[in-house]
C-alpha cells in the first residue's frame, strides 16, 4: 500500500460521560475534569495533542457539559482551536463518532476517550502509524482483557479481531484495547451501519471489527511509557499519589 497522507491536525476527544464508577466526585464535575497532578485529565490529553501537532479539537459533551466549555472556552488560552457537541442519548461509542463526520469531513483524525492517559510520545507514534493503514487502534500488554477490549493481532501487528469484554472461555488475547485512536474518514461508513449490540449500544469496537473484516488494513500500536485509565477513585488517588 502506498505511504498515505498522515498530516493529522484534527482531534476528537469524548467527555461526555458522568463516570459513574467515580460516585461523589462526579456529581458536579464530568469524569475527563477531574484532577490528576494538579490539571484536569482532558487538559493533560490536549497539551499532549498539541504538542504532537494537533490544533483542531472537537470535544463531545454530555453529562455537566457546561463545566467543560467554561474551561476550555475557545482553545485559544491552549493554543488550540476547539469545537463542541452534545451527546444527548448515551447511547454508546459508536454514535458518538458520528457526531464527529461534519467536524472531520475528508481529514484524518486521532479519537481518544477523555479518561485515557498517556505519555504524550505516543501521539505522534499513532499518527505516524497512520501513514499505510485505515485504521490505528492502540493496545498495551497485561491489562485485564475483561475490563475492556482484546486486541487479536497478527505477525505483522495488524488488527485481525477485537472482541469487547470477553467472558471466561471466550477466544482471549494478551493486547488490551488502550482507549486511542487514529482514522482515516472511512470510518464513518462504517459506523453508519452498526446495530446495537448485546448490550443495548453501538460500539465503536463493532465498527472497527468490521472494517477489519472488510479487508481493511487496521493497524495495532503498543503504547510505551505511563498509561492509565482514570476509572474510579482508586486509579485517581493513585496517580496523585505518584508526584
Amino acid at each position: 500500500m502506498p505511504q498515505m497522507q498522515t498530516n493529522i491536525a484534527k482531534a476528537v476527544l469524548l467527555a461526555a460521560g458522568r463516570g459513574t464508577r467515580m460516585r461523589e466526585l462526579t456529581a458536579a464535575l464530568p469524569k475527563p475534569m477531574l484532577q490528576v497532578r494538579g490539571k484536569p485529565v482532558l487538559q493533560h490529553i490536549i497539551e499532549g495533542l498539541r504538542d504532537a501537532g494537533l490544533r483542531d479539537f472537537l470535544i463531545v459533551v454530555g453529562w455537566r457539559a457546561e463545566v467543560v466549555r467554561e474551561f476550555f472556552g475557545n482553545g485559544s488560552q491552549f493554543g488550540v482551536r476547539i469545537q463542541y457537541t452534545t451527546q444527548i442519548v448515551q447511547d454508546g461509542t459508536g454514535k458518538v463518532v458520528e457526531l464527529a463526520q461534519e467536524f472531520a469531513g475528508r481529514d484524518p483524525f486521532i479519537l481518544s476517550y477523555g479518561d485515557i492517559l498517556v505519555a504524550p510520545q505516543n501521539y505522534p507514534r499513532l499518527c505516524v502509524a497512520l501513514a499505510d493503514a485505515e485504521a490505528v487502534v492502540s493496545v498495551k500488554r497485561n491489562e485485564d482483557v475483561s475490563k475492556g477490549g482484546a486486541v487479536f493481532v497478527n505477525e505483522k501487528f495488524e488488527l485481525t479481531d477485537l472482541r469487547e469484554k470477553p467472558k471466561p472461555g471466550e477466544p482471549t488475547s494478551p493486547w488490551y484495547n488502550a482507549g486511542i485512536y487514529a482514522f482515516r474518514p472511512g470510518i464513518f461508513e462504517y459506523v453508519a451501519k452498526l446495530k446495537p449490540s448485546p448490550r443495548g449500544e453501538y460500539e465503536l469496537t463493532d465498527a472497527i471489527r468490521d472494517l477489519v473484516f472488510a479487508g481493511q488494513k487496521v493497524q495495532a500500536l503498543e503504547l510505551t511509557g505511563d498509561w492509565a485509565d482514570v476509572r474510579d477513585p482508586e486509579i485517581l488517588a493513585q496517580l496523585n499519589a505518584d508526584l
